[in-house]
């Protein structure tokens, strides 16, 4: 009788700390807006749905592939399943965002979430100028990445690649949901691996750890870099080079930017 005595005071301590009245509040919060975040993804869906077929189309114009390049169907299906799919990604995207974003103004006035934050001694992070530029550089980061994957890698990486298949006498054909899966996956990556220097700031700003631990993890960062780039990259060297070493770069300068703006020891 004393185990499962002893496993219901455990249970009852952890749901009345900080962090179990947080889990306790993200369930009734996802519960009671369910409904609305399923509209919200409903309107992202029946919005975009229309304009999928528009951009599939701009996005496989003959001028835009490389040469002696055909995009092919398989089944009939595919390009009404491409569309259902594209569609249902910007629903997604805007559930993210509405979900994020109501989910972290309610988080700012929930009491356990103060009480979790003083346990960890974190700075919390106030409505202000800061936070402001913080939310311009990630959006300043994303959108650099997607140009740098649409005008940089994305053209470079289809040259190389039809023109190895072409010199090894092979016929270049892509299908229309490889060939768009080829793009994102890419474009994800530039705008996810762009977010290396604000992410890197923000740990260092905020004291989650120091300046000395991130360095001396260095190397274990670096090879998580090459080895997400090769999860959402071609497996081709060149397409890993590509992907992860932007990232290794700003990840460098945010360390350079940091130790010239802050003295970690004051």
């Amino acid at each position: 009788m004393a185990e499962p005595e002893h496993l219901a005071n455990a249970v009852d301590e952890l749901l009345d700390s900080p962090g179990g009245k947080i889990l306790s509040s993200a369930r009734m919060y996802i519960l009671e807006r369910m409904r609305m975040l399923t509209f919200v993804f409903a309107i992202g869906f029946i919005a975009t749905f229309p304009l999928t077929k528009s951009f599939i189309s701009w996005l496989i114009e003959p001028e835009r592939l490389p040469a002696d390049v055909e995009i092919i169907v398989i089944t009939p299906v595919e390009f009404i399943l491409l569309q259902v799919q594209l569609a249902a990604h910007v629903g997604l995207l805007a559930l993210i965002v509405v979900f994020v974003s109501e989910a972290s103004w309610r988080a700012s006035k929930n009491q356990a979430v103060k009480e979790r934050l003083a346990e960890l001694q974190l700075k919390k992070l106030r409505p202000n100028s800061t936070v402001a530029l913080t939310l311009f550089s990630a959006v300043s980061l994303m959108a650099i990445g997607v140009y740098y994957s649409w005008n940089w890698l994305t053209p470079m990486l289809l040259e190389y690649l039809t023109n190895d298949a072409q010199n090894a006498g092979l016929a270049t054909e892509w299908r229309l949901t490889g060939y768009t899966s080829f793009i994102a996956n890419l474009a994800l990556a530039s705008a996810v691996g762009f977010q290396a220097p604000l992410v890197t700031l923000m740990v260092l700003r905020l004291e989650v750890v120091r300046r000395s631990t991130v360095r001396s993890y260095r190397r274990h960062i670096w090879f998580s870099a090459f080895l997400i780039g090769a999860f959402l990259s071609p497996p081709d060297p060149l397409s890993l080079f590509l992907v992860a070493m932007p990232v290794v770069i700003l990840f460098e300068i945010a360390l350079i930017i940091d130790a010239l703006t802050r003295n970690e020891n004051a």
